[in-house]
């Protein structure tokens, strides 16, 4: 039996690896994302997240309901944003996008680090829940960051915006955020915008692994496998 005969024969198992990986986002990699936020805004002088309790990996100080949902169901979500205060910026443009950038990037490391993680497993043995587990760990961190840079408030990618358009626009987009978060809701859960951030975030989980599979495919050949 291939390996695609035994997933069509393990829908229930391979659903509950992807909620287990999900739960793992949650808990330990979205919190590195609030993080990171938080890090690269004290860094360039903007305290606001430290006193607010947000430079923390304490998944309970950054998880939204909501987004926590959408996670876990649709792969795409998000945390509570965390609190910047960019006046606090020398400058305020450069640095604003500087600490938008560092969330989605935390999200893309974190990506890498899994598939990486797994190719090691790997050369030891090979195991079809390990790999599950590691793959949709590594999917769900790339969707978090390719989503997170789409270019509306409230998410990262409109913050990223301020660095390149006027002021006065800026500000006049971010009045509509409520009504952005109502669309991207809708979109997700229609598959309206999680279809098209799904085929980018697939290029990217494909780079990841063509870079890894040239350094660990020469050292996969005394792997056992385990089913």
């Amino acid at each position: 039996m291939d390996v695609i005969q035994y997933l069509m024969h393990k829908d229930f198992v391979s659903a509950a690896i992807a909620l287990l990986s999900g739960i793992f986002i949650l808990l330990v990699m979205l919190p590195v994302h609030e993080f990171a936020h938080a890090f690269a805004a004290n860094k360039l002088g903007d305290p606001t997240a430290k006193y607010n309790g947000r430079l923390t990996l304490n998944p309970f100080k950054h998880l939204d309901f909501i987004g926590a949902m959408l996670l876990l169901f649709f792969g795409f979500g998000w945390a509570k944003p965390v609190p910047v205060n960019q006046h606090n910026f020398k400058n305020p443009k450069a640095d604003m996008a500087i600490t938008a950038f560092a969330g989605p990037l935390s999200n893309l490391i974190m990506g890498f680090l899994m598939l990486l993680l797994l190719n090691i497993i790997n050369i030891f043995y090979i195991n079809i829940y390990i790999n599950l587990f590691f793959t949709y760990a590594a999917m769900i961190n790339i969707n978090l960051a390719i989503f997170n840079l789409v270019p509306v408030p409230p998410l990262d990618g409109s913050r990223l915006l301020f660095a390149f358009l006027p002021d006065r626009l800026y500000y006049k987009l971010q009045q509509y955020e409520m009504l952005f978060s109502i669309i991207i809701l809708a979109l997700i859960m229609t598959g309206g915008l999680s279809r098209p951030l799904s085929f980018i975030s697939g290029h990217i989980y494909n780079g990841f692994s063509y870079v890894l599979s040239l350094i660990f495919s020469p050292l996969m050949h005394g792997a056992s496998v385990l089913i």
